[in-house]
């Protein structure tokens, strides 16, 4: 078992930033990918930011040249840099952690963003 514990999420004006943290009970590098998703109410759950054990990093383009994903191993911390919010980024923030060998994912209980217009 793995416990993901995301932190950081608030209420905070279009224009501003936060950070996420999703802390992890295991060591970063025995995970293969670890990704942030987000949900808004109605929606379904869409795939925000992704870093690979490696280093690699993709984003959705919603948020591609503002968001930033990183990962401090010392911690055993990843961490979602989210600048120029805007009011769609409004939703539950979530982490997960994704094994390859054997498959297995693993999640966070979600932290809530709320960007005011």
């Amino acid at each position: 078992q793995v416990q993901l514990v995301e932190s950081g999420g608030g209420l905070v004006q279009a224009g501003g930033s936060l950070r996420l943290s999703c802390a992890a009970s295991i060591s970063l590098a025995s995970i293969n990918v670890v990704d942030w998703y987000r949900q808004a109410p109605g929606e379904q759950r869409e795939l925000v930011a992704r870093i690979a054990s490696g280093g690699s990093t993709n984003y959705a383009d919603s948020v591609r040249g503002r968001f930033i994903i990183s990962s401090d191993n010392a911690k055993n911390t990843v961490y979602l840099q989210m600048n120029s919010l805007k009011p769609e980024d409004t939703g539950v923030y979530y982490c997960a952690a994704h094994f390859f060998m054997p498959a297995e994912d693993f999640w966070g209980q979600g932290t809530q963003v709320t960007v005011s217009s």
